[in-house]
């Protein structure tokens, strides 16, 4: 055979080769380009989205739409507030949710506090507060920003159910009496009522930079809606107002073993005060940053509920732009501690430790007037029951209902 017919076969067949590279090289790229955003959207969140994968449109949940026409017949099991019978139609086809409420001052205005039935708030750390709002019997567009678990937050929502839902993204997970994540797998909530946003993706939960301004971090920006989690619970985790007993199939009610707190009716109008608040802090080092998450519940004669002020501010529900208030606020005292999970030094750590379980003082703003009382919790599953100073069951009255949980000793300013 001719050599030059060999060497220009030979360049024909290099520049081929070449040239077939170059195509597949370019479908490569656009198909690992397309596949990454394909994936950036759809994937599960198994950790905190970057700014790169967020949505930043927040979703339209379906909202429980209330004729205002319609009676208030209907009594919440939560918080005695009453309803209407579409209402109740809608809450006794799930179960009672703790949702994980951050209250960093750059997280403020929240949404959905106003719409939660009960509302636990204590120190996650650093004397920075946080809340567990728990909802049942009402809806909400928006809840967040969304924050992680806490070990004593899983005593509070624990009394709601045998396997109440439990919303939060990650948690502490050191090792010992903290480790908010560990405690969830043993109680065998896991995959089941523990609603976790690192194992679930949007729409569920999503993240929205921008609502609280362009400079919040990411951090400070995980939202979701009351509907889109029950209908998660019970479209992924077969969660609805019912348990089913593996080995015998047999449903029971989430309720089979709760029992509501007692409820009145409000004070009659000419014989409520003119005035009255009540103030106080969480911690009683002196830092400055500190009288950020300071309280104040001031008294309104007209609705007779109280008005929350948070570090020194009106406390707004960021979707309503209204002054956040309560019906009742629940002052509860018991001991306050650091778990040894943060440092080699005993006595040092990164996460706040309540006692939750035993009994202990408490006080109550009711009807404009502050009373003595005590709480008392058996174990983790058990019911709180709150008693006043002659050891009487406590009548709330019909309404949302805070729970403030501060170290034994702190002041409370009333005035």
């Amino acid at each position: 055979m001719d050599k030059n017919f060999i060497q220009l076969s030979a360049v024909s067949m290099n520049k081929k080769f070449l040239s077939i590279f170059a195509v597949g090289l370019v479908v490569y790229l656009l198909t690992a380009t397309f596949s990454y955003a394909v994936f950036s959207f759809i994937q599960p969140g198994s950790s905190q989205p970057t700014s790169a994968t967020k949505e930043t449109t927040s979703p339209t949940p379906g909202k429980t739409k209330r004729d205002p026409n319609l009676p208030r017949t209907e009594e919440c099991p939560l918080n005695g507030q009453m309803l209407t019978k579409d209402d109740r139609s809608a809450w006794e086809k799930r179960r009672p949710m703790g949702i994980m409420i951050e209250n960093s001052k750059v997280a403020r205005p929240q949404s959905g506090l106003s719409s939660a039935d009960v509302i636990y708030e204590a120190v996650a750390e650093g004397g920075i507060t946080r809340f567990l709002a728990v909802f049942y019997c009402q809806n909400a567009e928006t809840v967040g920003p969304v924050r992680s678990a806490r070990t004593y937050y899983l005593d509070w929502i624990s009394e709601y159910a045998n396997f109440p839902l439990y919303v939060h993204a990650g948690g502490a997970n050191t090792p010992g009496p903290a480790n908010a994540l560990g405690q969830i797998q043993k109680y065998g909530w896991g995959y089941y009522n523990d609603l976790d946003q690192f194992s679930i993706s949007f729409p569920t939960f999503w993240q929205d930079t921008d609502r609280l301004g362009k400079d919040t971090a990411i951090e400070h920006s995980l939202y979701t809606s009351t509907e889109k989690l029950w209908n998660y619970a019970a479209q992924k985790r077969k969660i609805t107002n019912v348990n089913t007993d593996p080995d015998t199939n047999k449903e029971t009610s989430w309720d089979v073993n709760f029992t509501p707190w007692s409820f009145k009716d409000d004070l009659a109008v000419a014989e409520r005060p003119q005035n009255f608040s009540a103030e106080f802090n969480f911690s009683k080092t002196q830092a400055s940053y500190l009288g950020d998450y300071s309280v104040k519940w001031q008294y309104d004669h007209d609705s007779n509920s109280f008005l929350r002020f948070n570090g020194g501010t009106e406390h707004k529900d960021m979707d309503t732009n209204q002054q956040i208030l309560a019906k009742n606020v629940v002052i509860l005292f018991t001991t306050m501690t650091v778990a040894d999970d943060g440092y080699d030094e005993p006595g040092h750590g990164t996460h706040t430790l309540y006692g939750t379980i035993g009994s202990g003082k408490a006080k109550f703003l009711i009807d404009g007037a502050i009373i003595d009382g005590t709480w008392k919790k058996k174990d983790r599953t058990s019911r709180t029951v709150f008693t006043d100073d002659k050891g009487k069951p406590l009548a709330f009255n019909r309404g949302q209902i805070w729970v403030e949980v501060l170290p034994i000793g702190t002041q409370v300013a009333t005035q």
